[in-house]
């Protein structure tokens, strides 16, 4: 699989990456052995990039991939965690001692005694210009808790200013074909300054798969039922924000412009792959066939230029109205 550098860590990573949000929680049950699969077929398919967070089953994500590595010393895999979201978010909790605690924990449950990239998780917009915060992190770098530092933020303005900052390697960023306005500042300002883009929420939760339908319930844990509103957390996070009826039917429309020997949900993801600044997409898998299924986006061809135009008029028409201004 193709590999890029993901931004200031030097670090070569696939194209596409596995996010495991899905291994932890808030998708619906996930059971060891499926997840543990879910984690080798993404490997064996060329995937090079995990990202997860302490707070994704509460560690049970983290200690899975763990556990993965320790039986596969011979899987080249970067491990990008996040951490900030376990407490009350108050600007106040973001200091030293709290992050060597975080990185403490996070070490333990992946089993590892520095970790390859730690992300602040969505935290406080004030945490983005706090000096304070960004010597905290810093001196993990220092301690060699943690070998390079990144944010994974809501908006495009918070994305910004964590660019701005020298020691920030990596923004994690909501990109999507119902999520383009990062396209504007965000990717080109991170290319400028060398900092590696890691897109997330690809499938807007699930909406660009084309199977669902306005008909379509999930489980009662699962946050596409609870946090349609934003009930628990950033609205954002659940279907990019866009309201579930007008995404069905925008999905449609986009699955309609799926090529010949792809899936929706894998156009979806080469779509992003060819965004000039993308470093790695994160598509979650909850079997070994959607993560066999994602990873081989990046052996497709590039969208042509009819189809990418086509995406830009689906957005402005369907989802720009709804969600451009507020993120």
């Amino acid at each position: 699989m193709e590999q890029r550098v993901l931004g200031r860590t030097g670090r070569p990573v696939s194209v596409v990456g596995l996010g495991t949000w899905q291994l932890g929680a808030d998708w619906g049950d996930v059971r060891e052995e499926d997840a543990l699969a879910v984690l080798d077929a993404s490997v064996e398919a060329g995937v090079t990039l995990f990202d997860t967070a302490d707070v994704y089953g509460d560690g049970r994500s983290e200690q899975l991939i763990g556990r993965y590595l320790k039986g596969r010393p011979d899987a080249e895999v970067f491990v990008a965690t996040k951490f900030g979201r376990r407490v009350e978010q108050r600007p106040e909790h973001y200091h030293l001692a709290n992050f060597r605690a975080w990185a403490d924990r996070s070490r333990a449950n992946l089993g590892v005694e520095r970790l390859d990239l730690v992300q602040l998780h969505c935290p406080p917009t004030p945490v983005y210009s706090s000096d304070e915060v960004f010597d905290a992190l810093d001196t993990l770098v220092a301690e060699e808790r943690i070998a390079a530092y990144g944010v994974s933020v809501e908006t495009c303005a918070e994305a910004l200013t964590a660019i701005a900052r020298p020691g920030v390697a990596s923004v994690q960023i909501i990109l999507n074909a119902f999520r383009l306005k990062p396209l504007e500042q965000v990717l080109p300002a991170a290319a400028a300054a060398g900092v590696g883009i890691l897109a997330r929420v690809p499938l807007a939760s699930g909406l660009l798969s084309g199977r669902y339908t306005a008909q379509t319930t999930f489980a009662a844990d699962d946050h596409r039922t609870y946090n349609r509103q934003g009930e628990a957390f950033d609205q954002g996070e659940t279907f990019s924000g866009v309201d579930f009826a007008t995404g069905v039917e925008a999905a449609a429309e986009f699955a309609a412009l799926t090529p010949g020997g792809a899936t929706p949900a894998q156009t979806a993801l080469r779509w992003i792959v060819q965004q000039p600044g993308v470093t790695t997409v994160i598509p979650g898998a909850r079997n070994p066939e959607q993560a066999r299924a994602n990873a081989g986006t990046a052996a497709l061809p590039a969208l042509p230029e009819a189809t990418l135009a086509a995406v830009r008029d689906l957005y402005d028409r369907r989802i720009r109205p709804q969600v451009h201004d507020r993120w």
